[in-house]
């Protein structure tokens, strides 16, 4: 019987480990109409179900939601990040076909999700859920201690006796940890979907046991969302009207431009799709010195285009890891929407993200008094570890021989496994 799991609730994508003992864990596995996978697409749908009844909703998670999503055009209510929404005042819930779902609501329905897809290999009986958390929450003003009441609210609801917060941060440092030969000061760097964290932890071995000595940690709300969003910002926003104008009593006035923020976050395109702004954006139409674009932002809303979108971002994204330049194509922009990117005009548009990176690293390093010298390794962790300008942040401070990387998807929940078998596990929690 598992005594503790770690849930590593990310951004993009969410894993679930067991702690067969004190040493070692496993990843809890789904089989979904997508096929099967140790980690789940932090996504939902919902399809009315007409064979149950009016009310009815079908439900996926994961591949499986993104599936049914792309097989029922217009039909299908996705959402995608919905932990982007967990310490958000302003998120007080979204209609999904005429039923209002609160946060902690969608969190349930999503790991209810998970529960049916592992099936037997769902683990029953554990006595302790170790739930990772981000050093600072996504999103303008965020609210650490709503967020954690809707963690709570979502499992408890799933009956879990005796619920735990760790840094995710620290859990990948405590993953990281166990392949150790000898004693050291790791500082680890983890990238979510929404948040950038650090943690500096002091690993020492004691009568054949390991010791760990949290010493510092930071964190910014940016990370690979941000870079997409600076991505689309600069590539779709001004083809469907950004910068553009309308007329009203006489005068030209812009068009908000708080539209392409929730644009650029493709993620909550289909909240936006909800909200008054949308209607107020539809009334502008006959008033746009540029109607035609605002009428594909419209198309782009009405048609849930925000997956295709991330598709693309990511991809363009992606290549530019490795190479000068990239294609950015998306077809729904028609000719628009096939151009040439290169890394050189990217990391001119995250430079200010970057630095705030930077200022996060060096918070920790200045406020424990530690200098890069001391460092003895250097674990990044998240697929936006793999960005040129994210790793020369640490090329500059630290030998290339103290980096290392890994387990990009496993690290957090194995580490807040193996943290949930410890007796001092009130040492770890926040």
């Amino acid at each position: 019987m598992a005594q503790a799991l770690g849930l590593d609730f990310g951004t993009t994508n969410t894993v679930i480990a067991v702690a067969d003992d004190g040493e070692h864990t496993h990843s809890v596995a789904y089989t979904s109409p997508a096929g099967t996978s140790d980690s789940m697409r932090t996504a939902l749908s919902f399809l009315k179900d007409r064979q149950l009844g009016a009310g009815a909703l079908q439900v996926e998670a994961g591949l499986a939601a993104i599936r049914a999503f792309i097989d029922n055009p217009g039909e299908c209510r996705f959402l995608q990040s919905i932990k982007t929404f967990a310490a958000s005042p302003l998120f007080q819930g979204t209609l999904v076909h005429a039923r209002r779902f609160q946060f902690e609501d969608l969190m349930e329905v999503f790991l209810k999700r998970l529960e049916a897809y592992a099936g037997d290999g769902w683990p029953t009986g554990a006595k302790r859920l170790v739930a990772g958390r981000p050093v600072h929450f996504a999103g303008a003003n965020p609210d650490p201690s709503l967020a954690t009441a809707r963690y709570n609210e979502a499992l408890t609801r799933l009956g879990f006796p005796e619920i735990h917060y760790v840094y995710e941060p620290v859990a990948a440092a405590f993953y990281f940890a166990q392949n150790l030969k000898a004693d050291a000061t790791v500082l680890v760097a983890d990238f979510g979907g929404g948040t950038t964290d650090f943690s500096l932890i002091r690993f020492e071995t004691e009568g054949g046991k390991l010791k760990a000595t949290p010493i510092g940690q930071s964190g910014v709300g940016i990370a690979g969302d941000q870079f997409d969003a600076r991505i689309i910002d600069q590539l779709v926003a001004p083809e469907i009207g950004k910068g553009s104008q309308f007329k009203s009593f006489g005068k030209l006035l812009d068009v908000p431009s708080n539209y392409y923020l929730a644009f650029s976050r493709w993620n909550q395109l289909s909240v936006f799709k909800t909200l008054k702004e949308f209607t107020d954006l539809k009334s502008l139409v006959r008033q746009a010195e540029e109607p035609e674009k605002l009428e594909l932002f419209i198309d782009l809303i009405d048609h849930d285009e925000g997956y295709p979108l991330y598709q693309a971002v990511s991809a363009a994204k992606m290549v530019l890891s490795s190479s000068e330049e990239a294609e950015f194509r998306f077809a729904p922009l028609g000719k628009a929407g096939h151009k040439t990117v290169t890394r050189t005009a990217f990391e001119s548009w995250i430079a200010d993200d970057i630095t705030r990176m930077e200022e996060a690293l060096d918070q920790v390093l200045v406020s424990t008094n530690t200098s890069a010298e001391s460092i003895d390794k250097v674990f990044l962790t998240g697929g936006t570890s793999f960005v040129p300008a994210v790793r020369n942040i640490f090329r500059r401070r630290f030998s290339e021989d103290k980096i290392e990387t890994g387990g990009e998807l496993v690290s957090i929940a194995h580490g807040l496994a193996l943290i949930g078998e410890r007796d001092d596990i009130q040492q770890w929690v926040v």
